[in-house]
């Protein structure tokens, strides 16, 4: 929440990243449908007319929040690949450990946005460029059907964690995590 209106100096950046979070926030706690403009400008502190100088509609906010979610992904796998030994499957392994890191933690950006990238055509073209530019980027190391099927059993299993009922258990993750992290490497 920023200072009220009358408080603060012009803060333009300050003011839309809290527009960001506050939206994020409200998508991860009640689904996308409870992002309303009005309750993104009420839960950030300013007024309506203040969310339109940075987001002229709905949708620009939730293609910002969306792109927003993509850059920390791309740190997230950046992190990763760090930390990886190189070689064959790298940004595989990073991918799938990053989405199962997100699993874990149980509260990731992705849960909201998951339904999004189905059925909004920006979040999904964009979800597309993205992946194939990774895999341009990394097509010394990440060609092949094994690894596309690795990838896509983790989208999978991400895909079954968000719609899974809160009181089911599901799968052992560190098993699943490991079995594919070893079909990367063979």
């Amino acid at each position: 929440m920023v200072d009220s209106p009358r408080n603060r100096k012009k803060q333009p950046d300050v003011v839309r990243q809290a527009l960001l979070d506050c939206a994020t926030k409200l998508a991860l706690e009640h689904g996308l449908a409870a992002v309303s403009l009005q309750a993104v400008a009420s839960a950030a502190g300013v007024t309506k007319g203040g969310l339109f100088h940075h987001f002229p509609n709905k949708q620009a906010l939730i293609e910002a929040v969306f792109d927003g979610m993509m850059e920390s992904l791309d740190r997230e796998i950046d992190q990763e690949l760090e930390k990886d030994k190189g070689g064959r499957g790298t940004f595989t392994r990073a991918y799938v450990r990053t989405l199962f890191a997100d699993r874990a933690l149980n509260n990731s950006p992705w849960s909201a946005q998951t339904m999004t990238v189905l059925a909004d055509p920006y979040s999904k073209s964009l979800w597309h460029r993205w992946m194939n530019d990774r895999l341009v980027r990394h097509a010394e190391t990440d060609v092949g059907m094994r690894l596309e099927i690795v990838r896509l059993a983790a989208d999978g299993a991400w895909l079954a964690h968000v719609l899974k009922p809160d009181d089911h258990a599901g799968s052992d993750d560190t098993a699943l995590l490991q079995e594919l992290i070893e079909l990367t490497e063979g």
